[in-house]
Protein backbone atom coordinates (compact mmCIF):
# COMPACT_ATOMS: atom_id res chain seq x y z
CA UNK A 1 0.00 0.00 0.00
CA UNK A 2 1.28 3.41 -0.95
CA UNK A 3 1.24 6.33 1.95
CA UNK A 4 -1.22 9.09 -0.31
CA UNK A 5 -0.24 11.70 2.06
CA UNK A 6 3.54 10.93 1.39
CA UNK A 7 2.81 10.78 -2.71
CA UNK A 8 1.90 14.37 -2.13
CA UNK A 9 4.32 16.13 0.14
CA UNK A 10 6.08 17.28 -2.22
CA UNK A 11 3.53 19.56 -3.42
CA UNK A 12 2.69 21.17 -0.08
CA UNK A 13 4.61 24.49 0.45
CA UNK A 14 5.58 25.55 3.78
CA UNK A 15 3.14 28.58 4.72
CA UNK A 16 5.32 31.04 7.68
CA UNK A 17 4.43 34.90 6.32
CA UNK A 18 0.25 35.55 7.26
CA UNK A 19 0.33 36.04 3.22
CA UNK A 20 1.31 32.24 2.71
CA UNK A 21 -1.68 30.95 4.86
CA UNK A 22 -3.87 33.05 3.11
CA UNK A 23 -2.77 31.75 -0.22
CA UNK A 24 -3.55 28.08 0.91
CA UNK A 25 -6.07 28.60 2.82
CA UNK A 26 -7.74 30.19 -0.35
CA UNK A 27 -6.55 26.88 -2.49
CA UNK A 28 -7.93 24.45 -0.70
CA UNK A 29 -11.03 26.21 0.31
CA UNK A 30 -11.68 26.51 -3.53
CA UNK A 31 -11.10 23.09 -3.73
CA UNK A 32 -13.21 22.07 -1.02
CA UNK A 33 -16.37 24.35 -2.68
CA UNK A 34 -15.56 22.63 -5.72
CA UNK A 35 -15.35 18.96 -4.46
CA UNK A 36 -18.82 19.93 -2.96
CA UNK A 37 -20.11 21.42 -6.58
CA UNK A 38 -19.62 18.16 -8.03
CA UNK A 39 -21.00 16.49 -5.74
CA UNK A 40 -24.27 18.74 -6.31
CA UNK A 41 -23.97 19.91 -2.19
CA UNK A 42 -23.68 23.15 -0.90
CA UNK A 43 -20.26 24.30 0.33
CA UNK A 44 -21.26 26.05 2.85
CA UNK A 45 -22.18 22.54 4.41
CA UNK A 46 -18.26 21.93 4.52
CA UNK A 47 -16.09 22.97 7.90
CA UNK A 48 -12.76 23.41 6.96
CA UNK A 49 -10.36 22.60 10.72
CA UNK A 50 -6.90 23.10 9.76
CA UNK A 51 -4.42 20.69 11.78
CA UNK A 52 -1.63 22.58 13.43
CA UNK A 53 0.07 19.47 15.05
CA UNK A 54 3.94 20.02 15.11
CA UNK A 55 3.66 23.63 13.62
CA UNK A 56 5.23 26.18 16.16
CA UNK A 57 3.29 28.49 17.77
CA UNK A 58 5.09 31.65 15.75
CA UNK A 59 3.55 30.09 12.52
CA UNK A 60 0.58 29.72 14.18
CA UNK A 61 -0.08 33.46 15.07
CA UNK A 62 0.64 34.24 11.10
CA UNK A 63 -2.42 31.49 10.36
CA UNK A 64 -4.52 32.67 12.50
CA UNK A 65 -4.37 36.53 11.51
CA UNK A 66 -4.90 34.92 8.16
CA UNK A 67 -8.43 33.44 9.58
CA UNK A 68 -8.03 30.24 11.20
CA UNK A 69 -10.10 30.76 14.14
CA UNK A 70 -10.27 26.82 15.01
CA UNK A 71 -7.25 24.82 14.93
CA UNK A 72 -6.98 20.74 15.11
CA UNK A 73 -4.03 18.87 17.08
CA UNK A 74 -3.22 15.21 17.75
CA UNK A 75 -1.57 14.70 20.46
CA UNK A 76 -3.27 16.40 24.17
CA UNK A 77 0.40 17.78 25.22
CA UNK A 78 0.62 19.41 22.36
CA UNK A 79 -2.42 21.30 22.41
CA UNK A 80 -2.96 22.02 25.78
CA UNK A 81 0.57 24.04 25.43
CA UNK A 82 -0.90 25.69 22.74
CA UNK A 83 -3.75 26.97 24.18
CA UNK A 84 -2.05 28.34 26.79
CA UNK A 85 0.61 29.85 25.11
CA UNK A 86 -1.68 31.48 22.50
CA UNK A 87 -4.29 32.09 25.09
CA UNK A 88 -4.57 36.34 23.84
CA UNK A 89 -5.74 34.33 20.64
CA UNK A 90 -9.07 34.27 18.85
CA UNK A 91 -8.89 30.34 18.56
CA UNK A 92 -10.77 27.25 19.80
CA UNK A 93 -9.01 23.79 19.86
CA UNK A 94 -10.25 20.39 18.76
CA UNK A 95 -8.54 17.80 19.47
CA UNK A 96 -8.62 15.23 16.98
CA UNK A 97 -6.48 12.45 18.16
CA UNK A 98 -6.82 9.33 20.74
CA UNK A 99 -7.03 10.05 24.39
CA UNK A 100 -6.00 8.14 27.05
CA UNK A 101 -8.07 8.47 30.02
CA UNK A 102 -5.84 9.90 32.12
CA UNK A 103 -5.22 12.99 29.75
CA UNK A 104 -9.14 13.85 30.28
CA UNK A 105 -8.92 16.15 32.48
CA UNK A 106 -6.57 18.33 30.15
CA UNK A 107 -9.04 17.70 27.14
CA UNK A 108 -11.86 18.87 29.87
CA UNK A 109 -10.47 21.96 30.84
CA UNK A 110 -9.68 23.52 27.10
CA UNK A 111 -10.83 21.76 24.21
CA UNK A 112 -13.79 22.74 22.42
CA UNK A 113 -14.27 19.42 20.47
CA UNK A 114 -12.98 16.17 20.45
CA UNK A 115 -13.07 14.22 17.42
CA UNK A 116 -11.51 10.49 18.41
CA UNK A 117 -14.35 9.22 20.84
CA UNK A 118 -14.29 5.57 20.60
CA UNK A 119 -15.02 3.87 24.22
CA UNK A 120 -17.05 3.89 26.81
CA UNK A 121 -13.84 4.54 29.73
CA UNK A 122 -13.11 7.81 27.89
CA UNK A 123 -16.51 9.04 27.77
CA UNK A 124 -16.89 8.42 31.23
CA UNK A 125 -13.69 9.99 32.14
CA UNK A 126 -14.41 12.63 29.91
CA UNK A 127 -17.98 13.22 31.38
CA UNK A 128 -16.40 13.25 35.41
CA UNK A 129 -14.18 15.48 34.13
CA UNK A 130 -16.55 17.87 33.05
CA UNK A 131 -19.29 17.74 35.13
CA UNK A 132 -16.46 18.69 37.64
CA UNK A 133 -15.40 21.97 35.43
CA UNK A 134 -19.32 22.64 34.50
CA UNK A 135 -18.42 22.55 31.03
CA UNK A 136 -19.92 20.58 28.26
CA UNK A 137 -18.14 19.40 25.29
CA UNK A 138 -19.26 18.40 21.13
CA UNK A 139 -17.59 15.08 20.04
CA UNK A 140 -17.69 13.10 16.93
CA UNK A 141 -17.22 9.14 17.42
CA UNK A 142 -14.57 7.48 15.39
CA UNK A 143 -15.02 4.51 13.78
CA UNK A 144 -12.18 2.65 11.72
CA UNK A 145 -13.86 2.13 8.31
CA UNK A 146 -10.36 0.90 6.57
CA UNK A 147 -10.03 -2.33 9.06
CA UNK A 148 -6.86 -1.61 9.77
CA UNK A 149 -5.06 -2.71 13.35
CA UNK A 150 -3.14 0.53 12.89
CA UNK A 151 -5.60 2.92 12.98
CA UNK A 152 -8.07 4.12 16.59
CA UNK A 153 -11.86 3.85 16.56
CA UNK A 154 -14.10 1.44 16.97
CA UNK A 155 -15.46 -1.30 14.71
CA UNK A 156 -18.52 -0.63 12.46
CA UNK A 157 -20.42 -3.08 14.21
CA UNK A 158 -20.03 -1.55 18.18
CA UNK A 159 -21.13 1.71 17.07
CA UNK A 160 -25.06 1.30 17.75
CA UNK A 161 -24.08 0.11 21.38
CA UNK A 162 -21.82 2.86 21.94
CA UNK A 163 -23.79 5.66 20.74
CA UNK A 164 -26.48 4.06 22.86
CA UNK A 165 -24.54 4.21 25.53
CA UNK A 166 -23.73 7.71 25.19
CA UNK A 167 -27.24 9.59 25.93
CA UNK A 168 -25.96 8.67 29.89
CA UNK A 169 -22.95 11.11 29.60
CA UNK A 170 -25.29 14.55 29.79
CA UNK A 171 -21.84 16.61 29.03
CA UNK A 172 -21.47 15.40 25.98
CA UNK A 173 -22.53 16.55 22.96
CA UNK A 174 -22.56 13.92 19.75
CA UNK A 175 -22.30 15.77 16.90
CA UNK A 176 -21.66 12.47 14.30
CA UNK A 177 -19.03 10.44 12.96
CA UNK A 178 -15.02 10.46 12.50
CA UNK A 179 -12.87 8.39 10.72
CA UNK A 180 -9.45 8.20 8.64
CA UNK A 181 -9.38 6.03 6.04
CA UNK A 182 -7.06 3.79 3.87
CA UNK A 183 -4.03 5.52 3.52
CA UNK A 184 -3.76 5.04 -0.51
CA UNK A 185 -2.91 6.62 -3.62
CA UNK A 186 -5.76 4.26 -5.54
CA UNK A 187 -9.03 6.39 -5.11
CA UNK A 188 -10.94 3.34 -5.57
CA UNK A 189 -9.79 1.57 -2.65
CA UNK A 190 -10.29 5.05 -0.44
CA UNK A 191 -13.45 5.97 -1.75
CA UNK A 192 -15.11 2.92 0.24
CA UNK A 193 -14.13 4.13 3.79
CA UNK A 194 -15.87 7.42 3.33
CA UNK A 195 -19.13 5.42 1.91
CA UNK A 196 -19.06 3.45 5.19
CA UNK A 197 -19.26 6.35 7.48
CA UNK A 198 -22.13 8.03 5.79
CA UNK A 199 -23.98 4.59 5.70
CA UNK A 200 -23.33 3.72 9.27
CA UNK A 201 -24.19 7.52 9.89
CA UNK A 202 -28.01 6.79 7.82
CA UNK A 203 -28.73 3.71 9.15
CA UNK A 204 -28.53 5.43 13.28
CA UNK A 205 -30.41 7.80 11.73
CA UNK A 206 -33.00 5.94 10.60
CA UNK A 207 -32.67 3.89 13.70
CA UNK A 208 -32.28 6.53 16.04
CA UNK A 209 -31.71 9.99 14.99
CA UNK A 210 -31.39 11.34 18.69
CA UNK A 211 -28.25 8.81 19.08
CA UNK A 212 -26.56 10.87 16.62
CA UNK A 213 -26.83 14.63 16.53
CA UNK A 214 -26.33 16.71 13.59
CA UNK A 215 -24.94 13.65 12.02
CA UNK A 216 -21.99 15.25 10.97
CA UNK A 217 -19.30 13.04 9.25
CA UNK A 218 -15.94 14.48 10.14
CA UNK A 219 -13.57 12.47 7.23
CA UNK A 220 -11.00 14.11 4.69
CA UNK A 221 -7.07 14.58 4.90
CA UNK A 222 -4.85 16.62 3.17
CA UNK A 223 -4.47 13.98 0.75
CA UNK A 224 -8.10 12.69 0.28
CA UNK A 225 -10.40 15.30 1.38
CA UNK A 226 -12.00 16.73 -1.88
CA UNK A 227 -13.18 12.82 -2.44
CA UNK A 228 -13.99 12.66 1.38
CA UNK A 229 -16.35 15.70 -0.06
CA UNK A 230 -18.17 14.07 -2.73
CA UNK A 231 -18.79 10.86 -0.58
CA UNK A 232 -20.30 13.42 2.31
CA UNK A 233 -17.98 14.90 4.30
CA UNK A 234 -19.01 17.91 6.32
CA UNK A 235 -15.70 18.85 7.75
CA UNK A 236 -11.96 18.07 6.65
CA UNK A 237 -9.26 17.92 8.84
CA UNK A 238 -6.36 19.62 6.38
CA UNK A 239 -3.15 20.32 8.01
CA UNK A 240 -0.03 19.91 4.99
CA UNK A 241 -1.95 21.53 2.55
CA UNK A 242 -1.93 24.47 4.47
CA UNK A 243 0.83 24.39 6.75
CA UNK A 244 3.06 22.59 4.59
CA UNK A 245 4.77 18.97 4.83
CA UNK A 246 5.33 17.47 8.08
CA UNK A 247 8.89 16.17 8.96
CA UNK A 248 6.97 13.35 10.78
CA UNK A 249 4.71 10.38 9.34
CA UNK A 250 1.16 10.56 10.41
CA UNK A 251 1.83 7.16 11.31
CA UNK A 252 3.54 9.07 14.63
CA UNK A 253 0.21 9.27 15.91
CA UNK A 254 -1.45 6.24 15.06
CA UNK A 255 -1.24 2.55 17.23
CA UNK A 256 1.93 0.45 16.74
Amino acid sequence: MTDSADINRSEYTTAVEVEDFRHNLAVVQAKIDAAAQRAGRDPGEVELLPVSKTVPEERIVNAVAAGCRRLGENKVQEAKRKHANLADLDVEWSVIGHLQTNKAKDVAAFAAEFQALDSVRVAQALDRRLQAAGRSLDVYVQVNTSDEDSKYGLAPSELPALLAELRHYSSLRVRGLMTLALFSDDRDRVRPCFQLLRRLRDEMRESDPDLIGDGDLSMGMSGDYELAIEEGSTCVRVGQAIFGARATPDSMYWPS
